[in-house]
Parts: C-alpha cells; structure tokens; sequence
C-alpha cells in the first residue's frame, strides 16, 4: 500500500491579499488552527493590525507589504517571511480586485492590469515559492478562482477571463506536479460580500445587475462570507496527505422557503 509522508508539525502558510476579504479570513483562520501565517498586501498597514490581532490570540503572524505584479516586491516578502515563520509550507494566493465594464469597452491597460493581479501575480507567486516546496517534496499551493471562472458572467472585464487562465494553469500545474508531493488546488467562491467592486458607482452596477438577471445569474440574493472561504481553505490544506482536494466550489444558500406560504397558495 503506497504511503505518504505526513504533514510536519509547523506548516507556515504565505496568504497574499491578507488586508482583506478572503485573504484575512483566511489567515485568520488558519492562524486560530495553529498554522504560523505570513501576511501580505498593498496595504500592509491593515495586514501589520490583523497580525497584532492574531498575536495577541496566541497565534504567531508577521505581515510586509506585497504587490502581485511586481517580481521585487513578492521576492522581498517571500524572503522576510521565511525569515520570520520559516520555509514556506502553504501558498494562498487571493490577491485582487474586481473592476466593471463590458470587454469592448474597457481601456486595454486597466484589462490587463487585471490579468496582472489575478493571473500573472498569482504565477509570480507561484514561481518564487515552488523551489522550495520542490525542494522538500510537500506543500500545498491554493488559488483561489471564481465561478466567473466556468460561468462568464457580462461586464466583469477581464476578471472572468483572468480567473479563467487561473483555473487553466492550476490544471496544468497539477498534471505537473503529480508525485512531487506538492498539491495544487483552487477554491472557487460563489458570490461574496467582500470589498471588491464596492467603489463603482450606481450608473456601472445597475446595468449590471439587469445584465446578470438576464442572463440567469442572480437566482436568489444570499451571499457568502469570507469566512465562508476561509473553512473551505482550511480544509484543503488539512486534509491528510494521500488525498486532494483538487476543486472546491462554495456557493451561497438560499434562505430555505416558507413551505407553509407555498402550501397555502396553492390551495383553490
């Protein structure tokens, strides 16, 4: 029977776009289960006050400053990380924003400013850290996607299509990567009540809205939270080894119905 070796006891875990949504649940979360978290963001004011919050918990975190698209910056936090919390045993790459206009309209530097974010700064991550995970023969590396992912939806820009490349190299990287003892995920959120997108104004959401009842994506309005992502995160990482989690979608609920409405309408 083929065996694994074991998680070790300290599993430091490098969270890029720590400073919120989904990325500080994150790190929260797995800092409560007792994983050291490294924390990074373009505001690393507010990653430096979730590391103050973590520590003062008991956990152990440490927070610089990160920005996805450039080379210097991820190998400046990779290295003040490992310094800080040592090798590198999980990678969460959640760093991103959301930005509304429909494909043909959208400037092509603000379109591929979104590519650089979701796909290209995630491969950045990516190249810098797997040395070492190669090197040790374990480590997990999360990315998180979008159902915008498989499922376009109208006048997200380059988002949908950026998630889409993300998804297409996590596939490759797991065919890649089958028996180094390195395991490639993605976690693919639903709709979430985060802080992207919120600085558009009424005049881009509205016509947006109307586009994505159109077309079927808006079947009922509950949303998901971050930390909604942060569970589906943790279980990825510790699920034991000799199993994946290759993909883990998480959509929000709806709210259960009012049988007693429905059977009451329905009576002549």
């Amino acid at each position: 029977m083929p065996r694994f070796a074991p998680h070790p006891a300290r599993r430091p875990v490098l969270v890029a776009g720590a400073s919120s949504g989904i990325g500080a649940a994150t790190a929260a979360a797995l800092a409560e289960l007792g994983y050291p978290v490294a924390l990074g963001a373009r505001r690393a004011d507010q990653c430096a006050e979730l590391a103050d919050k973590i520590r003062a918990n008991g956990g152990e975190a440490f927070a610089h400053r990160l920005d996805v698209t450039d080379a210097a910056s991820i190998d400046e936090f990779v290295t003040a990380a490992e310094d800080a919390v040592g090798p590198i045993e999980i990678l969460v790459s959640s760093a991103g924003d959301i930005e509304f206009a429909p494909v043909h309209e959208m400037d092509p530097e603000r379109f591929l400013n979104q590519v650089q974010v979701h796909l290209v700064g995630a491969h950045r991550l990516v190249h810098r850290v797997l040395p070492g995970m190669l090197d040790r023969q374990r480590g997990d590396v999360v990315l998180i996607s979008s159902d915008c992912a498989p499922e376009p939806r109208p006048r997200t820009g380059a988002y949908s299509a950026a998630k889409a490349g993300l998804e297409a190299m996590a596939s490759q990287m797991r065919m890649e990567l089958e028996g180094s003892g390195i395991r490639a995920s993605l976690v693919r959120p639903g709709p979430t009540l985060t802080g992207m997108g919120m600085n558009s104004t009424p005049e881009v959401i509205g016509p947006l809205l109307e586009s994505w009842k159109d077309w079927g994506f808006a079947r009922h309005p509950n949303m998901l939270r971050p930390a909604d992502l942060a569970a589906a995160v943790a279980a990825v990482v510790s699920t034991p080894r000799g199993a994946h989690l290759v993909l883990v979608e998480v959509q929000p609920e709806a709210q259960v119905r009012d049988r007693s409405k429905e059977q009451g309408g329905s009576q002549q």
